[in-house]
């Protein structure tokens, strides 16, 4: 047999423990040997202590002891009336099956009372199958007196019995008896087209109702109402769905309000879509959707519930027709006048106070959330289209102004002049005023169609200024036949540049912004051409004039003393008179070309017809009359204003110097200087020079044309070329051996 410590190892962990603890717990107490004397005193404490716990543990022992006990006997107890349960339930599964076949009994009897169930419920609701017809007869009595409440009560009752009957039969699976109800509530589907019909079309007229009679129609929103909430609760239910359902019958409100309100006013006839037709058009349409939403606002809100949103709804519907009609008309050949009231109408109107920002539509009608009335790509678009429309039409103006100004050319009067006695003539007024106002008209409705006008009046300006040249051009063709047509051929001129000037001066005016003046490169290149044209005419008259007088130099009378140049004087001053009815700075330019001008044929009498002086007499007197010529020349041209600085004629007193060289060894180093000052003299015309002196040996001609060729002279920019212009005869030049250098 097991020891009682192998049994119960706690114990005897237990007891080790506490004797541990308690040599502990002695060995702190006795430490010191006076502690001794109080042995007896711990002993007998430790004594009761034990005992006191002995105790304790007896009677915790004993209680569990009797605990136990008294379970045992409850187990013993339900285990005895287990068994009595065991054996009731035996007795009862054999009476059960004694009793199975009155069972079989009971099950039809379940049956009978089922169909006794259903035949009461058919009974009760038998009056109501027979009195339908008679209630179909009732309903559209109503319905013609146009009772709509009363007959759409009793609509519901007969469709109530109706899909109760279908969905019994539905969960019986019995479709086959569902075609012979359908049959007999029939006369349903009619009455239900009849008072969806009068409901139509009192929402059609919805907006007269709610200002004359609004109980129809609010009865016919509250019907509407009445179908939806029963829709609502079959679709939620969806075990069974009668025949028409769902109506739908709010959407359909929805869909006839908005068919009433695109109906007619925004079908336009094709003829009223241009001109004034089309403006009266949009200012009815501009009065009737505001006075239309006026009463949605005021009245028909009142007559719906809430969520309806109507406001909202007929203010989208109408932005939405609006779009549509106004891409049908934009489909149309309109007119410039029929754009641009599309775009001003779409772009300035429709948001204006006068349309809706109406302060009586405000702030409950906002259109700002919806999209543009016309699309950003439609609005270019049109703007283009417009922009076409103008410009044939400033081109067709432009066109008959150019037809009158050239008409004017050969009237037998000057042009007009103004207050200060400059020659001019309407065209540069009419021209920029039409421009003027069409850009003007194009800022009122958007800066991108003002941006487009403004490119196309400066385009049709430019060509303008191209026929106006041909027109000059072919005026000019016509008086060199006939110089005595135009009669005042100058005259028209000098008005020609003023007008260019004119031009000139107001182009920058039409630009939109105007911190920006600048005028396109092209078109200012369109008005140097112009003038450049018209100054060309004139100094080809002047050059005309003055030829029969340049044919006489040099000769031996003009070398003894004439008045050929005095001649030469009175033309130029009789031209001068004339450019004096011209504004400054194109005057002054004339002044400019036509000193040029005579200088160049001075110059090119003097070197194509070369006179070869025969003696020194002769130089002298050549030199002498030179001066005396440049001298009265230049006095001449610094009395009407241009400056010596200005003048071509310092080329005559440079070439006078060379003539009157006294010394021709140093004609090198003068001809250097020449060159110099005027770079585009050649070697011919230095070698022509050479010959009118008379005394220049071979040796010294190629010693100048040596340096000549070792100092080549580049033209500076902005140089005025004197010498380039004239051509002088070429020299036949010498039969030359091998390589020497011809003379």
């Amino acid at each position: 047999a097991s020891s009682p410590d192998e049994e119960w190892p706690e114990a005897e962990k237990a007891e080790k423990l506490a004797r541990g603890a308690a040599l502990k717990w002695a060995s702190g107490v006795f430490y010191r040997p006076e502690k001794l004397e109080g042995l007896g005193h711990y002993r007998r404490r430790e004594t009761q202590r034990n005992s006191s716990i002995q105790s304790r543990l007896k009677s915790t022992v004993q209680s569990y002891l009797e605990g136990v006990s008294a379970g045992l006997e409850q187990l013993r107890s339900a285990a005895q009336e287990v068994q009595g349960v065991c054996q009731d339930l035996g007795a009862a599964r054999w009476a059960l099956l004694d009793s199975a076949d009155h069972f079989q009994g009971l099950q039809q009897m379940r049956k009978l009372m089922e169909e006794h169930v259903q035949l009461a419920s058919v009974v009760q609701v038998l009056p109501q199958i027979f009195s339908v017809h008679e209630v179909f007869s009732h309903i559209l009595q109503l319905l013609h007196g146009q009772h709509l409440l009363e007959a759409h009560v009793e609509l519901m009752m007969v469709e109530q019995l109706r899909d109760d009957i279908l969905s019994q039969l539905h969960l019986r699976g019995l479709s086959g008896a569902q075609a012979t109800v359908l049959s007999y509530f029939s006369g349903l589907q009619d009455l239900n087209e009849s008072l969806a019909k009068q409901l139509w079309d009192i929402v059609g007229s919805s907006l007269r109702l709610v200002r004359e009679d609004p109980v129809l129609f609010v009865t016919a929103v509250r019907i509407i109402e009445r179908e939806e909430k029963i829709d609502d609760t079959l679709l939620l239910e969806a075990t069974f769905l009668p025949p028409g359902r769902p109506k739908g019958w709010r959407q359909k409100f929805y869909q006839v309000l908005q068919d009433t309100i695109t109906g007619a006013r925004f079908r336009v006839p094709r003829m009223d879509a241009e001109g004034p037709g089309l403006a009266k058009h949009l200012a009815a349409l501009q009065k009737d959707i505001v006075a239309e939403l006026r009463v949605v606002k005021d009245l028909m809100v009142q007559c719906v519930p809430a969520h309806y949103n109507i406001l909202s709804l007929c203010t989208a519907t109408y932005h939405q027709a609006l779009t549509s009609h106004l891409q049908e008309i934009l489909r149309e050949d309109l007119d410039k006048q029929g754009l641009f009231l599309l775009l001003e109408w779409a772009l300035r109107v429709y948001h204006s106070p006068e349309m809706m920002g109406h302060p009586d539509l405000l702030p409950e009608v906002d259109v700002s959330a919806l999209d543009p009335l016309m699309s950003p790509e439609l609005v270019d678009q049109t703007e283009r289209r417009y922009v076409m429309k103008v410009k044939a039409s400033v081109f067709e103006w432009m066109q008959r102004t150019l037809e009158v100004e050239f008409k004017e050319w050969f009237k037998e009067e000057e042009p007009e002049t103004d207050h200060q006695g400059f020659f001019q003539s309407a065209l540069p007024a009419i021209v920029m005023q039409m421009l003027n106002e069409n850009i003007q008209v194009a800022s009122l409705i958007t800066d991108s169609l003002q941006q487009k006008i403004y490119n196309m009046a400066l385009e049709e300006l430019e060509a303008f200024l191209g026929r106006l040249r041909e027109a000059l051009v072919q005026c000019g063709k016509e008086h060199q036949q006939d110089r005595a047509v135009p009669k005042y051929y100058i005259s028209h001129l000098l008005a020609v540049l003023n007008n260019n000037l004119a031009l000139s001066n107001s182009v920058s005016s039409l630009h939109p912004d105007t911190a920006c003046r600048e005028v396109p490169a092209s078109l200012q290149a369109a008005l140097d051409r112009m003038q450049k044209k018209a100054t060309q005419l004139l100094l080809e008259e002047l050059l005309l004039d003055l030829q029969p007088l340049c044919l006489q130099l040099p000769s031996r009378k003009w070398l003894s003393g004439s008045q050929l140049v005095g001649s030469m004087c009175e033309v130029i001053d009789k031209y001068a008179k004339d450019f004096s009815r011209v504004r400054k700075p194109v005057c002054t330019l004339l002044l400019a070309e036509s000193e040029l001008l005579v200088a160049n044929q001075y110059l090119r009498a003097l070197l194509q017809r070369k006179m070869v002086c025969k003696s020194r007499e002769e130089r002298g007197q050549l030199c002498h009359r030179l001066l005396q010529d440049a001298t009265q020349l230049r006095e001449l041209f610094c009395g009407l204003g241009l400056d010596r600085g200005q003048q071509s004629l310092e080329a005559v007193f440079a070439l006078r110097e060379l003539i009157s060289l006294k010394d021709p060894a140093l004609l090198s180093l003068e001809v250097v200087g020449f060159i110099t000052k005027y770079p585009d003299v050649s070697d011919e015309h230095i070698s022509t020079l050479l010959d009118i002196r008379g005394d220049v040996s071979r040796e010294v001609r190629h010693v100048v044309l040596e340096m000549m060729a070792q100092h080549p002279q580049a033209l500076p920019q902005g140089h005025r070329p004197i010498f380039s212009t004239i051509l002088v005869p070429v020299q036949e030049l010498p039969f030359c051996l091998r390589k020497g250098k011809c003379a």
